[in-house]
């Protein structure tokens, strides 16, 4: 009898949790995210694409308290109020004035929370704040590094369309790693 009831445990904790993308939302961070937060900068599968993760909470208040600055608009990416990812667009239009109709969308997610639709769903929002603030944006783009496919499926999902390979485009985590370019532009919006 004891061995049916851990067999039914662990039938009850392998269940995949199902989540409402109604719940999805995106905000302002907070300092009381950085819980939240560590999860996923502390995630060696979020590193591989995202960065090196952090070692100290430190980092993640540095991350919270400065980020405002460094980007158009940078949100948390939330489910029942809790910071699981972020998204943010930025502007190269401060370096280069010519290019001030575009800007550039990034995001990453906990990976407990990858596959569920939540990272479409929050790039979906994205690209509607993005349209509708600024005025005379006419192209999103997103680099994807090419082992990605995952994000690539999602930039798909919302209407990117794929441009193009760039060789050896960055240099991240000791090798030159290839990108793919991806475009959202205002005429391409179901409106």
């Amino acid at each position: 009898m004891e061995q049916n009831i851990m067999i039914e445990r662990l039938s009850i904790s392998s269940k995949e949790e199902i989540i409402d993308l109604n719940q999805i939302t995106l905000r302002s961070f907070n300092l009381s995210d950085l819980d939240d937060l560590m999860v996923w900068h502390t995630d060696e599968k979020v590193a591989k694409f995202w960065g090196e993760p952090y070692t100290s909470k430190d980092q993640g208040i540095n991350f919270i308290k400065n980020m405002a600055g460094k980007y158009l608009r940078c949100k948390a990416i939330c489910h029942n109020d809790h910071a699981i990812g972020c998204i943010k667009l930025s502007s190269s239009s401060l370096y280069d004035k010519s290019r001030n109709r575009c800007a550039e969308i990034g995001y990453v997610l906990a990976s407990k929370y990858w596959g569920k639709g939540i990272a479409t769903c929050a790039v979906k929002q994205m690209v509607k704040v993005a349209f509708s603030e600024f005025q005379s944006l006419e192209r999103l783009q997103a680099l994807v590094d090419m082992d990605n496919v995952g994000s690539q499926k999602v930039l798909e999902k919302v209407g990117f369309q794929k441009e193009g390979l760039l060789r050896k485009y960055v240099f991240f985590k000791g090798k030159s790693r290839d990108m793919i370019m991806f475009s959202l532009l205002f005429t391409d919006l179901q409106l």
